[in-house]
């Protein structure tokens, strides 16, 4: 009976570790990751309309 006892708190022992914080969970790091790239590609969509429509503003070579 005391082996019995004995796998009973080695078992509930080892459970508790497992069960304690394990840190976090990589789905909220997925999320920023995924968010930082989102707005990365708006940024520079920005940028390279902003430059295309400073570009079409500048007037082209006098006509002869």
């Amino acid at each position: 009976m005391s082996v019995l006892t004995y796998l009973h708190a080695a078992l509930r022992a080892r459970l508790a570790e497992l069960a304690g914080d394990r840190g976090d969970s990589p789905v909220p790091t997925a999320v920023i990751i995924f968010g930082l790239v989102t707005v990365a590609l708006a940024v520079t969509a920005a940028a390279l309309l902003a430059a295309e429509n400073w570009m079409d503003a500048i007037p082209g070579p006098p006509a002869n």
